[in-house]
């Protein structure tokens, strides 16, 4: 698979998502979601929303989204909308913090966005957002079809704070110095997975 076709086949699935979720399939509604979600989360965090902003954000964004969906000109810039749309809430969001606290007010304007009006200065920041989109949907996709000792073993690795090599052993029951070789051969199985592969071989960030 090359980049081009990995690229182009993550736009016809967006494609085809969106248009079964506007004629009311809930799965297809809920595959946007399960896809798209970790985006909405990953910018307000980035706007260090506490947890319950978080969640008032993304309740908004796919409301909007419910509203819009019909409206949305090109299906397959829906990533870029959703990064709009919640740049613009976070924005309200920390407007109206600094309604209470003053010295959020500069804070919560430098980061108001209208959702139909992207300067060229955050133009990058949804080209960004939407490049890690894909890559956590096909880190995701490609985790799916590794053998359960990989999943478990890189799950472990994803742990905050790090596990070490030798309590990694312990838990999978590997002999001493096995966690080393196990991992780099589990990460390339990752690596070599075709979506992922693509967005690596296109310079994309990859594990």
């Amino acid at each position: 698979m090359t980049a081009e076709t990995g690229t182009m086949d993550a736009e016809l699935l967006v494609t085809d998502l969106v248009t079964r979720a506007r004629n009311g399939d809930k799965q297809a509604w809920d595959a946007l979601v399960e896809r798209y979600a970790p985006l909405v989360w990953s910018i307000c965090r980035r706007h260090r929303l506490d947890g319950a902003q978080a969640s008032d954000v993304g309740q908004i964004v796919w409301l909007r989204l419910v509203d819009e969906l019909a409206a949305v000109p090109d299906q397959a810039a829906l990533p870029g909308w959703l990064v709009t749309a919640t740049l613009r809430e976070c924005g309200r969001v920390l407007r109206a913090a600094g309604r209470q606290q003053a010295a959020g007010r500069q804070q919560a304007a430098e980061y108001m966005l209208d959702a139909g009006d992207i300067p060229g200065g955050q133009a990058g920041v949804v080209e960004h957002e939407v490049l890690m989109a894909e890559r956590n949907a096909a880190l995701r996709e490609a985790f799916t079809h590794l053998p359960p000792g990989c999943r478990q073993l890189i799950a472990m690795l994803a742990e905050d704070p790090a596990v070490p090599d030798a309590e990694i052993g312990a838990r999978l029951g590997l002999p001493a110095g096995g966690a080393g070789p196990d991992r780099g051969r589990c990460l390339e199985q990752l690596r070599s997975y075709p979506a992922v592969a693509a967005l690596i071989s296109a310079g994309r960030p990859g594990p």
